[in-house]
């Protein structure tokens, strides 16, 4: 069995952001869907890398994966990690183990292991869009949670700073509309529904110590990405003094980028996304990775409800430290609009899937419909070139 096509198809839908899928074609009439991990306004990078890929992939077998990935990284990139190359890479990698689980019959995990679990936990994220209604409110955002408990979901995840920009300094004002954001949700939901605080990453260490001691009362189920990922000593510095479980991983796409944050113990869970950590193989080896630490796994998915998902499922039945996987509720209409089959949702545990490959196909015709369409992020403030040459003016934290 030979490649014989590669192509990437962009979709929009209606929310946040263009999604990538790949369609890989053999010449036995086999194909498989991937994904690879867009964010707003790039996404078009990685349909580029998809197709600069492409004509190394022609010819090759589909069941060389691990070899293919290792042979792209040192000769295509001359070794220089970039995260629109794992993207576009592991948008192939999850086609071709989509492809060789279906000649051969089974599932993806039957063929790395088999499975650690009959279901997978999952968690309800997406609910902060315009399009899931409410008001961007405290009260709004624990009415949106009542309709998420009201899904059959046990667990889900939202950023209680929402509303501010990014940055490092958070005034006394945005924190405190955030712990009543908490106050409210959990009020809301009552106590035995999870929740799952995300930070993106904003806070300086200071910020995410206070914060998080604020919210403990209301226990979180985690406290996710309070720091810039990228230094893991500030990480570190608030893990090591606070009670509540740190998240750490999504802006970490390869094995050399996760060992100094398990060595360092910066984490208790990490959340590796499999449309961008070089596909499922290259996830699992994350995820291996974090085994003897005593670190567990929580899929990161800002990826559509159907390929994206389905290789995070197939990791969650895989790991043994498996925790917990993500769901975008926002993408999810338009990704059922264009699904011949799908997974499947039920009092919020995923079904194990059983077809062979992946078990979830598009169909193309209906996923043509709805093409790119170019998204302009706004910025929280005007005049960015202004904003570099003075610096931040006090307007720009305050709500």
């Amino acid at each position: 069995m030979k490649i014989t096509s590669i192509t990437p198809y962009l979709f929009f839908p209606c929310s946040g952001k263009n999604l990538l899928f790949t369609r890989v074609e053999t010449d036995e009439g086999i194909y498989g869907w991937g994904e690879g991990y867009t964010v707003q306004g790039k996404e078009k990078a990685i349909e580029a890398y998809v197709n600069a890929i492409a004509p190394y992939m022609i010819g090759r077998s589909p069941f060389e994966i691990k070899h293919s990935g290792f042979a792209l990284f040192n000769d295509f990139t001359s070794r220089r990690s970039s995260c629109d190359f794992f993207s576009a890479w592991s948008s192939i990698e999850i086609a071709l183990w989509d492809i060789v689980g279906k000649a051969l019959g089974q599932p993806v995990y039957n063929l790395l292991g088999g499975p650690c679990r009959d279901k997978i936990r999952a968690y309800a994220n997406g609910m902060y869009d315009v399009n899931f209604g409410g008001e961007d409110t405290p009260e709004g955002m624990a009415k949106r949670a009542v309709r998420v408990k009201e899904m059959g979901y046990t667990a889900m995840k939202f950023d209680p700073f929402n509303r501010e920009p990014w940055r490092i300094s958070i005034s006394q004002k945005a924190e405190d509309l955030a712990v009543e954001t908490v106050r409210q949700v959990r009020e809301a939901i009552g106590p035995s529904m999870d929740i799952l605080i995300e930070n993106h990453r904003r806070l300086s260490p200071y910020h995410a110590k206070r914060f998080a001691e604020r919210i403990a009362e209301f226990r979180p189920f985690w406290f996710e990405e309070p720091c810039l990922a990228d230094n893991t000593d500030l990480l570190q510095d608030v893990r090591d003094h606070i009670s509540l479980p740190v998240v750490s991983g999504e802006t970490k796409y390869s094995k050399e980028d996760f060992k100094d944050l398990l060595e360092k113990r910066c984490c208790d869970i990490i959340n590796p996304d499999v449309c961008i950590c070089n596909g499922i193989l290259g996830t699992l080896e994350i995820a291996a990775m974090a085994e003897p630490h005593a670190v567990m796994v929580s899929p990161h998915n800002y990826n559509s409800t159907l390929v994206g998902l389905a290789a995070s499922l197939q990791l969650g039945a895989l790991i043994p430290n498996f925790l917990i996987t993500e769901h975008f509720l926002n993408v999810k209409p338009l990704c059922d609009e264009i699904a011949l089959t799908q997974p499947v949702l039920k009092d919020g545990f995923f079904e194990l899937p059983t077809a062979p490959g992946l078990g979830v196909d598009i169909d193309l015709e209906k996923l043509k419909k709805h093409p790119y369409q170019e998204l302009k992020r706004e910025f929280p403030i005007k005049g960015v070139a202004q904003y570099y040459e003075e610096g931040p003016r006090r307007s720009d934290f305050d709500l």
